[in-house]
């Protein structure tokens, strides 16, 4: 899978941190100035804004009206302490949502996943999830072979150092666990050697 673009606008010292570590990141990283060096390069490269992602320090109220981006698609990040790990996971997070959200209800199999009411559904039969157990089923469900726990910990947790593979394997355990206790589906996640599938 391509890796999405993040516009980090006038924070320099992010993107140096960030820039550190790209090689374990699942999006790409670049860097502008301000806010009209990125207008500048956007309109130069005829860019699609829309599946764009910013994080800026301050978002002036102007950059809207020159730009026609959701406010769903900024996250603004100060100078004061910022802990890393926690804004990869926020911003991996945000990706994985940003794609869905145009799409209320995405089916997998006979399932259907209402990402705004955070419930999964069939047969009329509904059941209310978190927000990482929809971030996992998004994850899981967009791709077409299992994925390893080394995955799930890059994609959906962002890669967080302190958590280890058996928080996910327990994620992945009630997960599967709920699942069955409302739908009576024992196969929703698949466990396979090299991984979990839906």
């Amino acid at each position: 899978m391509e890796k999405q673009n993040i516009n980090i606008i006038g924070h320099k010292i992010l993107y140096d941190i960030l820039d550190e570590i790209k090689n374990y990141l699942s999006f790409r990283i670049i860097n502008f100035i301000n806010e009209e060096e990125y207008l500048n390069s956007t309109m130069a490269n005829n860019e699609n804004i829309k599946n764009s992602l910013y994080i800026v320090k301050k978002l002036s109220a102007n950059f809207f009206n020159k730009i026609s981006i959701n406010k769903n698609q900024i996250l603004t990040i100060s100078d004061e302490k910022i802990e890393i790990f926690k804004l990869i996971e926020k911003i991996n997070i945000q990706l994985i949502r940003k794609k869905y959200l145009t799409q209320s209800n995405v089916s997998f199999g006979d399932y259907i996943l209402d990402v705004n009411s955070r419930e999964i559904s069939k047969d009329n039969v509904k059941l209310k999830l978190t927000e990482k157990e929809i971030d996992t089923i998004i994850f899981l469900g967009e791709k077409k072979t299992p994925q390893s726990i080394k995955d799930l910990l890059h994609n959906v947790w962002g890669y967080v150092a302190e958590i280890e593979s058996h928080t996910v394997e327990t994620h992945i355990y009630r997960l599967r666990k709920k699942i069955f206790s409302k739908f009576r589906d024992e196969n929703f996640i698949k466990s396979h050697d090299k991984g979990y599938q839906i």
